[in-house]
């Protein structure tokens, strides 16, 4: 937990919950941080798996994961290709679309002009977003083409690739997902209130004004048509263990589409996974417990054969 990623704080956050969580269930758990140890100690001090809340770069961008897999250190969630490719919104929008899956149109610009020109062609409103960041971090939504130098440079103050996006006017859910292959399935839909619509850093952690509607309460059928388009969403990429796809359901015509997929879920007090798992009956604990069943490893230490996930945590 913690790491060196512009998430680091909810990070803490995150792995402090997991930590006591563990240890409520007696693991012998222990809190690591890469910012400040240098993973090679965990190889030296014998730690048998890792459990990964860190958040946004270097946690759950593959970088970690590829760390781990030399380390020989079954470790939770996606793989070092699934978990490179989600945290690139345009790679992973790429990937929806030729598979047929539903995205908002985008543009990826490298400019202030270019943005302005992505303007034109998506209209009004327009979000702007780092490709590779998360929590909502240096994302603008834009009215006016006036904004897109300012949020160009914003976006792009936090990466030199940055998104625009097509808004999408409607209902706010998210879909949390857990398991590999075969047993992989989706917990309940959350809908997702923010004050005006503002669903932002402050909003996402920091305060309680925000509403998450669990069930969901929406149309007859429609629930489960998302859990199944959120479960193609993560199988399509590779993805394992655990993860929550965030979809936008346009007002008008009901239709859902995929905004982004975390590989890294959070897991603080106001964290959405933990959420819908309690509303599915399973506890904190017992979601820690099964998130770290599913730790593997891409590629046996020993051979060229992918790992089996580890049937008891420790």
């Amino acid at each position: 937990m913690g790491g060196a990623s512009a998430e680091r704080e909810v990070s803490l956050m995150s792995g402090q919950g997991v930590l006591q969580a563990l240890i409520s269930q007696g693991v012998d758990a222990h809190a690591f941080d890469p910012a400040e140890r240098d993973l090679a100690e965990l190889k030296v001090e014998g730690f048998s798996h890792c459990f990964i809340a860190l958040h946004g770069r270097f946690g759950e961008d593959g970088t970690v994961q590829g760390a781990l897999e030399l380390l020989g250190i079954p470790y939770t969630g996606s793989g070092v290709m699934a978990s490179s490719i989600a945290i690139d919104k345009v790679m992973t929008k790429r990937i929806w679309r030729s598979e047929g899956l539903p995205t908002p149109e985008w543009r990826q610009v490298d400019s202030a002009a270019a943005t302005s020109e992505a303007f034109a062609a998506l209209g009004s409103p327009m979000i702007v977003k780092p490709d590779r960041e998360g929590s909502t971090i240096g994302l603008t939504k834009v009215t006016q083409i006036e904004q897109c130098g300012a949020a160009y440079a914003l976006a792009a103050r936090h990466d030199a690739m940055v998104l625009c996006e097509q808004f999408v006017k409607g209902d706010e859910v998210t879909i949390p997902l857990l398991g590999s292959g075969a047993g992989a399935h989706a917990l309940p839909v959350i809908r997702i209130v923010a004050p005006d619509g503002n669903y932002d850093y402050q909003n996402k952690y920091f305060t309680d004004t925000t509403q998450y509607l669990v069930p969901a309460n929406l149309p007859a059928g429609e629930e489960a048509h998302i859990q199944q388009l959120a479960l193609k969403a993560y199988q399509v990429l590779g993805c394992r263990g655990w993860a929550r796809v965030d979809v936008m359901i346009d007002a008008r015509t009901r239709a859902p589409f995929l905004l982004e997929i975390n590989t890294s879920p959070g897991m603080t007090p106001h964290s959405l996974v933990p959420m819908a798992a309690k509303a599915a009956g399973v506890s904190y604990p017992a979601l820690c417990l099964e998130v770290l069943r599913h730790a593997t490893l891409d590629y046996a230490a020993t051979g060229g054969e992918a790992q089996q996930p580890s049937t008891e945590p420790a």
